[in-house]
């Protein structure tokens, strides 16, 4: 049976304001392995001052925070994110990183309450393919572009190149608490295929995309990765955490068996791969 993507709004709402305090709690442990992807999607935007900046699913906001230093007192950052709890603790990251040219707003990508024309740039980290719709969303972030406008955004590539999140859920399917995938559906690899991601852009009203592969590597402990698997994971850590705590602990185990082929030393140091694409 196809997905009810109104039922999944709802529950992936539900799913994001619970993480919200795991990836308030592990905002600095995020950052300093993905920081270079805050930089990239910076440098390809390249936010000048004066301008305004759209920051689309933005957690904790620091990708927002980062381009607010460069448009200047004269400009500004719109942090948004579709969970009110992740709104607030990008405000409260905000004001304690003492950012004056922000403005916080609880925005569904999909139907955003904005003016066309309205932003001069557009940044998003990982979040087009958690949409129910990211053709819409898409569409919408072109509709608020004023002319000349880039949006920049990664998504996750392909299950294959990307193990360390292939695997924890390939054994929960495994193990009968998730159903498989359904293709088409939303989730970490829906736009795993280029040729998807370039048929979304160009659908959208985009121009042809440039789209760039972008190879990289997770370092972190067991403990680390569990941390991840049931504080920030999404909809992985609220299967998770629903399990009876048995099950829970030969989950780990099971997982933890199949990452070990990618310990190094005392920590595991796992390839990923994600798509950064530069809409015109």
């Amino acid at each position: 049976m196809p997905i009810d993507l109104d039922t999944y709004r709802e529950t992936s709402l539900q799913i994001w304001d619970k993480m919200a305090p795991g990836w308030e709690e592990r905002r600095e442990w995020i950052l300093e392995d993905t920081r270079f992807i805050y930089d990239w999607l910076l440098e390809q935007a390249d936010p000048q001052p004066g301008d305004t900046v759209l920051d689309i699913a933005a957690g904790t906001g620091d990708l927002g925070f980062m381009a607010a230093e460069r448009v200047g007192s004269d400009g500004r950052v719109l942090v948004t994110d579709f969970s009110p709890e992740m709104v607030a603790a990008a405000r409260r990251n905000g004001e304690a990183q003492g950012i004056e040219n922000a403005e916080y707003r609880v925005l569904d990508a999909e139907r955003m309450d904005l003016d066309d024309d309205s932003v001069d740039k557009a940044v998003s980290r990982w979040s087009y393919m958690l949409m129910a719709d990211p053709g819409q969303a898409l569409k919408e972030t072109r509709r608020v572009l004023k002319d000349g406008g880039v949006n920049v955004f990664v998504v996750w590539q392909t299950p294959d190149r990307n193990m360390w999140a292939a695997i924890p859920a390939m054994t929960l399917v495994e193990r009968g608490h998730m159903p498989p995938p359904e293709p088409g559906a939303p989730g970490i690899f829906a736009m795993g295929d280029r040729d998807r991601v370039l048929e979304l852009v160009t659908g959208a009203g985009f121009e042809e995309p440039r789209i760039e592969d972008i190879a990289f590597e997770w370092s972190y402990t067991y403990d680390d990765l569990w941390m991840a698997m049931t504080r920030i994971a999404g909809p992985i850590a609220e299967v998770i955490n629903g399990l009876p705590e048995d099950e829970q602990r030969d989950v780990r185990r099971a997982v933890e068996e199949k990452l070990a082929q990618f310990e190094r030393g005392d920590e595991l140091v796992i390839p990923a791969a994600t798509w950064g694409v530069v809409a015109r």
